[in-house]
């Protein structure tokens, strides 16, 4: 018998060439750009869930801020606007390039939806955690009040989370993007949400965070001051979105917006025609 039969196959493995290596190389190279990002978005992401939790239900009285005042009442100033206007600025078009350019190259756009919840993860961790409490008790919940209020604030939350899984949780959660560049895949964004508590209003999002705010067992005055901002916030920005959804989906928004309230889920009145109208 021969040498060559011999061996396990009879056959030389076959070389790789440089091209094939170099692409073997960047797909690892992105994998792991996906699993570093979808690592710290979601981390961030829990991070803020819980501060914000704790932080309102206790009435943002057990933070580690620490300025003295009257210079606290401007840093708390900052961290509550911080977060509307850079979450709102994103969504633009110059914000959408920014995001793109914040990730490694070429996988910014890919990640732009990781990115941003990242971003807005982290703003949300440093206004509950850094936030100066004003020590001003305004009303604290005791005995059957304790539980009641504390029973609408684990509701209010609960609708929050159907919210976002109703809008899409891949695309609240910053899953979409990592995901979608570690199977080396376009982001494929869910349809327009018109299903859930979308069949109730517009912007059940917005809605369930205002209740969020409100449903507080413990009032102060930080806690007071954060909600009446943030629920002006949640009453306008919304308009924006809109506007997207107004060109991105044309008539099947004119549509389900002509049907369906804004904020609140008060029955619609349809215009009766005129006799004169054709």
């Amino acid at each position: 018998m021969s040498r060559r039969m011999t061996g396990n196959t009879g056959t030389r493995p076959r070389r790789t060439g440089l091209a094939e290596r170099i692409g073997v190389t960047r797909d690892r190279r992105a994998l792991g750009i996906a699993l570093a990002w979808g690592a710290a978005c979601h981390g961030i992401f829990a991070l803020a869930g819980l501060a914000m939790v704790w932080g309102l239900f206790t009435g943002l009285m057990q933070t580690w801020g620490a300025v003295p005042w009257p210079w606290a009442a401007l840093t708390n100033g900052l961290l509550l606007v911080q977060f509307p206007l850079a979450h709102s600025f994103l969504l633009t078009g110059r914000g959408r390039r920014i995001l793109a350019r914040l990730a490694p190259a070429p996988h910014g756009t890919t990640l732009a939806t990781t990115t941003y919840a990242t971003i807005a993860s982290l703003q949300l961790l440093v206004l509950f955690t850094l936030w100066t409490p004003s020590g001003i008790v305004v009303w604290q919940a005791e005995g059957a009040a304790l539980v009641a209020m504390s029973t609408l604030y684990a509701g209010s939350w609960a609708l929050l989370t159907k919210a976002s899984f109703d809008a899409g949780a891949e695309v609240q959660s910053g899953f979409l993007g990592w995901a979608a560049l570690a199977r080396g895949r376009r982001p494929v964004f869910p349809p327009m949400p018109v299903t859930g508590l979308f069949r109730v209003v517009r912007q059940p999002i917005y809605v369930s965070f205002a209740l969020v705010l409100w449903t507080t067992p413990t009032w102060t005055a930080d806690q007071l001051a954060l909600a009446t901002a943030y629920t002006a916030y949640c009453l306008a920005a919304p308009r924006l979105k809109e506007r997207r959804f107004a060109r991105l989906f044309g008539a099947e928004w004119q549509a389900y917006r002509a049907r369906t309230p804004y904020w609140l889920p008060l029955p619609r009145h349809r215009r009766r025609r005129c006799p004169t109208e054709s």
